[in-house]
């Protein structure tokens, strides 16, 4: 009788459980289907609280990297892999970042983000190469994503990374994964069964999304990139962006436009001299050394 060890591990997986409140969806009007998928989104936060300390030691791991010039890479396939590039690549116009501070790897590279390459994931080999291909050190940390906690591509990238001495932190919604013993610091809010059995894209990728807001917001709040609760290392790099700069410095200072916008130009579109500057009445060259000397922290050079 044909045994198959992958039905055994899917079998002990909540994320791959059937819902029982879900268990006729197919016969639910449009609203009802909805309302079956709010209710059902409402347990993913509680679910998220659960495991907040782990998430905070993930933060403090990933700042302290930073810190000392390394870099924040997630890796993953599908689903997960898309969420983390997709973290990666807003960090540089929110926050300012250098490109390749934070990166996001996927499991059959930049094609995968557009079209599914489901085997892709299946090769421990490949997620240690797409790492040794980064250049991984010691320096860096590691955030390998997987719903299921099993993913061979993220096991490959945690392994390898583990036995640098790089920082490792697993993301996955079902308790002790696999991922999460290769790992440092594991995270797993346990969502449960999905609305549609299986399909972590739902309960699963939402779970992913709001975790890697926490890991790269946090990390940047604690590195200074944000005042009281604005974003002051905002790269103004369209006309959306160059408005809420002076915004932002509007805000910060209480000022008008005009003046916040004079301001800008005269610290060359860089947000935090600027309101260094009008709330002290340092020059721009003044407002960028004393921001020099508290590394950038627009509250400690205040």
């Amino acid at each position: 009788m044909p045994n198959n060890p992958l039905l055994q591990d899917l079998a002990r997986l909540t994320s791959e459980g059937r819902n029982p409140a879900t268990l006729d969806i197919d016969t639910k009007s449009a609203l009802e289907i909805v309302t079956l998928m709010n209710q059902q989104d409402q347990t993913v936060p509680a679910a998220i609280a659960a495991v907040l300390p782990a998430i905070a030691d993930a933060v403090e791991l990933i700042e302290t990297a930073l810190r000392r010039g390394g870099r924040l890479i997630y890796t993953g396939a599908g689903t997960s892999g898309r969420l983390g590039v997709l973290d990666a690549a807003e960090c540089p116009p929110t926050f300012s970042v250098p490109h390749g501070m934070i990166t996001g790897l996927i499991a059959g590279g930049e094609a995968a983000m557009f079209r599914a390459q489901e085997g892709a994931e299946d090769s421990e080999q490949q997620g240690e190469q797409d790492l040794r291909d980064l250049g991984l050190t010691k320096k860096d940390v590691v955030v390998g994503i997987a719903a299921s906690g099993r993913t061979p591509y993220v096991m490959g990238g945690l392994r390898y990374a583990s036995s640098l001495g790089a920082g490792t932190v697993a993301l996955a919604c079902n308790a002790g994964s696999a991922i999460g013993r290769e790992a440092a610091i594991a995270i797993e809010p346990q969502v449960g069964p999905e609305v549609i059995t299986g399909s972590t894209r739902l309960k699963a990728g939402t779970a992913q999304k709001l975790v890697l807001n926490m890991l790269s917001t946090a990390a940047m709040v604690r590195l200074g990139k944000v005042y009281q609760n604005l974003m002051v290392d905002v790269h103004a790099s369209n006309k959306k962006l160059e408005a809420r700069a002076i915004r932002i410095v509007m805000q910060a200072t209480g000022e008008n436009e005009s003046t916040a916008a004079q301001a800008l130009a005269n610290a060359g579109n860089e947000v935090k001299p600027a309101i260094l500057m009008l709330l002290t009445g340092l020059s721009a060259d003044e407002a960028r050394q004393r921001l020099l000397q508290y590394n950038g922290v627009l509250r400690r050079a205040l």
